[in-house]
């Protein structure tokens, strides 16, 4: 089994990365802030809403499959409740990389769409903060992710 930091370190170095849960409402949702954090860093990334075609004057995309060329992994930062069908979608369009935000409390995880996941062979980090880990990290994420791995509230790869 992968450690959490090969999984990572796997999913980051894929350079086209779709992000579910952008939103034209919320601009300081933490799928806003992975996006532009993932653009910022020279990625490919490529905002994921089905209620709209544009966010910030930048495409956005209703569907995965509505990304012209598809993309190599998706993070996941809506609801949780809408995760599964997500990876039923990845599935079909032969992505392997699936990331499940998450900060405090349950974020977007959802352990159905975890194991859905694995049973269609896809690589998935069951919560974290993408930001924790694509550089520059910023010091608040920094002191995230030490807090997170002191307490014991990084992900366990099953």
């Amino acid at each position: 089994m992968a450690t959490l930091q090969e999984l990572v370190e796997d999913f980051l170095a894929l350079k086209r990365i779709a992000v579910v849960g952008v939103s034209r409402a919320d601009k300081l949702s933490p799928a806003n802030a992975i996006w532009k954090k993932l653009l910022g860093a020279g990625y490919e990334a490529f905002a994921v809403n089905p209620q709209t075609d544009e966010i910030d004057g930048q495409p956005c995309h209703r569907s995965l499959g509505a990304i012209p060329s598809g993309v190599d992994a998706v993070v996941f930062a809506a609801p949780p409740g809408a995760a599964e069908e997500v990876v039923r979608e990845c599935a079909q369009l032969g992505i392997h990389r699936f990331w499940m935000h998450r900060a405090l409390g349950t974020g977007s995880f959802s352990p159905a769409a975890a194991e859905l996941a694995r049973q269609n062979g896809i690589a998935v980090i069951a919560g974290a903060c993408p930001m924790m880990y694509v550089p520059p990290v910023d010091i608040a994420h920094k002191c995230f992710k030490f807090v997170l791995r002191i307490t014991g509230g990084l992900p366990n790869p099953q």
